[in-house]
């Protein structure tokens, strides 16, 4: 980018979707694409693509887990544009899949860069972008379906002290914000009122600044929508 511009550049914390490599959640739909035309017989190339809200690299709408929830056609478009921290767990993350990010790194964090902004989207890093198409990302054997995610405590305290605000978001490069084996989702269930979402399956996260970066989440609107697969962009602020 020139000087001229008002940020640094855009980084996408998205993989690219594709059935090939996208992982599925477990009784999630098929993920498929279908070539429906081609230039050599119809004069153009187009695909029918098949998969769930929540396939690949998405976000979600606060109807995901609350039946009287904002969907994603009736969410601000100022929710989906908002500042970022990135909590790098990785090493707590390397031996211990079912490692639960608590109060204390997030604390350890701010005191290394201070208090999170209110209404942020607080992403961590658990690693898990890299093990993105290998039979690791899910796990195998015992270690399946084991994902490192937020500790309950841990977000009921980012609500209660504002950090998350109203419009806020949990990001994470896993399935989603909970621990992989807590069926009852209650991390999410806590974090999908008012205008809160939730981005999941990023990648790229080495690529996100720790701090002063901003997250623009796109993708369809689908109306009613729980969410929808996405380009989620990080837009970093301009060098000084």
């Amino acid at each position: 980018m020139t000087g001229s511009q008002p940020f640094g550049r855009l980084v996408s914390l998205s993989h690219v979707h594709d059935p090939a490599t996208a992982p599925l959640f477990p009784g999630d739909p098929e993920f498929r694409t279908d070539i429906v035309a081609t230039v050599a017989n119809d004069g153009y190339y187009l695909r029918y693509i098949q998969q769930g809200e929540h396939t690949g690299t998405h976000w979600g709408a606060p109807i995901h887990f609350h039946a009287d929830g904002l969907a994603a056609d009736e969410l601000d478009l100022d929710d989906l544009l908002l500042p970022a921290v990135k909590i790098d767990v990785r090493d707590q993350c390397a031996n211990d899949r079912d490692y639960a990010i608590d109060i204390a790194d997030l604390r350890e964090w701010e005191g290394r860069h201070g208090r999170i902004p209110d209404g942020s989207a607080v992403v961590a890093w658990t690693g898990w972008d890299e093990k993105w198409g290998t039979p690791e990302f899910i796990g195998t054997g015992e270690s399946a379906d084991h994902q490192p995610g937020f500790a309950v405590e841990t977000v009921k305290w980012l609500l209660r002290t504002g950090r998350l605000g109203r419009r806020g978001a949990l990001g994470i490069d896993t399935f989603g914000p909970d621990l992989g084996t807590d069926d009852t989702y209650e991390v999410s269930k806590l974090l999908y009122r008012e205008h809160r979402i939730s981005l999941e399956c990023l990648a790229n996260l080495a690529e996100l600044p720790v701090t002063g970066a901003w997250v623009l989440v796109g993708g369809a609107l689908y109306s009613g929508g729980s969410g929808s697969p996405a380009t989620i962009f990080a837009v970093t602020p301009a060098p000084r």
